[in-house]
């Protein structure tokens, strides 16, 4: 396992994640996306017009892996689940809302080198306050490659 530091780190270091909701008819669905941590809570910004949005306005619940590692010994990574909470306008089209100042700094930053965020009117943000977070890092010692 990480520890909180280790985990708060390696998540505001990585650039992608992988999100996982569930279908109407039950089957999961899995896609790619850009995100933030601000220490607490993982931040989203995802397509309004996507499945993953569909089915987390029917069905909030979530599960995001942040990952990394190429070699067996260098796997390491993060799954957060919860239920996410949409946040500011949908699509956001750049009014001002306290509650995404950080977010949005955060990920303008992160992504795009600004201090601004560039809003597009196709967008909205999630926040993900996990319920339950599982990490593993098989850079640590003790750790061995299976046979």
């Amino acid at each position: 396992m990480m520890t909180p530091e280790e985990t708060d780190a390696f998540l505001a270091g990585q650039r992608t994640c992988r999100v996982a909701t569930v279908s109407p008819d039950g089957r999961p669905h899995a896609g790619a996306l850009w995100y933030v941590w601000d220490g607490t809570s993982l931040w989203l910004y995802s397509v309004v017009r996507s499945r993953r949005w569909a089915d987390l306005r029917r069905d909030p619940r979530i599960a995001v892996l942040v990952d990394a590692g190429e070699e067996y010994g260098e796997l390491r990574g993060v799954e957060l689940s919860g239920t996410v909470v949409p946040v500011g306008a949908s699509p956001r089209t750049g009014e001002p809302c306290a509650e995404l100042r950080e977010p949005e700094m955060l990920f303008a930053r992160k992504y795009f080198g600004l201090d601004a965020m560039p809003h597009d009117g196709r967008h909205a943000w999630l926040r993900l306050t996990p319920d339950a977070v599982v990490s593993w890092d098989f850079r640590k010692p003790g750790r061995t490659a299976p046979a």
